[in-house]
């Protein structure tokens, strides 16, 4: 020990002699600070950065080849055979209400966007789509394909300024119609839900219609939530219950489309 390593301990150790001697509380408890053992910290060290991660779940391989893990261009205008003039067609809102009853579940089971309600994708909703997805992804490790069709529903508008009547305007636009339910992409790969959640989110913020992101865990949750929901149901007077016995003569007011869904869409 070096003189001045020395030097320290002795004053170190009367300043203890002298706080023991008075009439402070290490005096009163008696404090062997003389004869205090050392910790070891090496053992504390270790365990604190110990940690216990979750193994990582196992994915099956991709068997898409690469240049197709990108959302492809979809046609704005379908294509017609020559000679073939585009008809126009009536507004008809029965193609955006109600349940989707074909396109609702992840193929891949997976990850994916579902809708919440009924409406009209136009080409630059689904230009923003691609753009935001392709821009997301890592094709190393992630794919994307589409789940709806390219625009193929007319969508007429007259020039402005023009007086009504003289018929139907000219086709202004294209756009694709989704119901409530239906599967707008899906994503999958090596990749886990909450990395691709974000991107996902991004693109339900710009849609015209209310839409969230899903994995096929989530999926199943909230349909067997629904289930444990209405089996636990005890109140029998519901709108459905009302429509089918014709109560206060409800069969006068009430529409065919509200009979065949029971009030559970708009």
């Amino acid at each position: 020990m070096t003189g001045t390593a020395l030097r320290g301990s002795r004053i170190f150790m009367e300043m203890a002699n002298t706080v023991r001697s008075s009439g402070s509380l290490f005096g009163r408890l008696n404090f062997p600070l003389r004869n205090a053992p050392l910790v070891n910290t090496s053992s504390v060290a270790s365990v604190r950065g110990l940690k216990l991660w979750a193994e990582p779940p196992q994915y099956e391989p991709i068997d898409i080849p690469v240049n197709q893990r990108r959302l492809a261009v979809l046609e704005k205008v379908p294509t017609y055979p020559f000679g073939v003039r585009p008809m126009k067609v009536p507004k008809e809102l029965r193609t955006i209400r109600g349940p989707e009853t074909v396109n609702n579940r992840l193929l891949h089971n997976q990850y994916g966007i579902i809708t919440l309600c009924g409406g009209f994708l136009r080409p630059g909703h689904i230009d923003m789509i691609r753009n935001t997805i392709n821009k997301g992804i890592d094709t190393k490790t992630t794919f994307a394909v589409w789940r709806i069709d390219p625009p193929y529903k007319p969508i007429t508008k007259k020039g402005q300024g023009k007086r009504m009547g003289s018929g139907k305007g000219a086709i202004d636009h294209y756009v694709t119609p989704v119901k409530a339910g239906r599967i707008v992409i899906e994503l999958g790969g090596t990749i886990e839900f909450e990395q691709v959640r974000p991107i996902m989110q991004e693109v339900c913020y710009k849609l015209p219609v209310d839409a969230i992101p899903i994995s096929q865990e989530t999926l199943a949750r909230i349909e067997a939530k629904l289930e444990e929901r209405a089996a636990a149901n005890i109140n029998p007077f519901s709108l459905k219950r009302v429509i089918e016995y014709n109560m206060h003569g409800s069969d006068v007011w009430v529409g065919s489309y509200l009979k065949q869904h029971h009030g559970d869409y708009i």
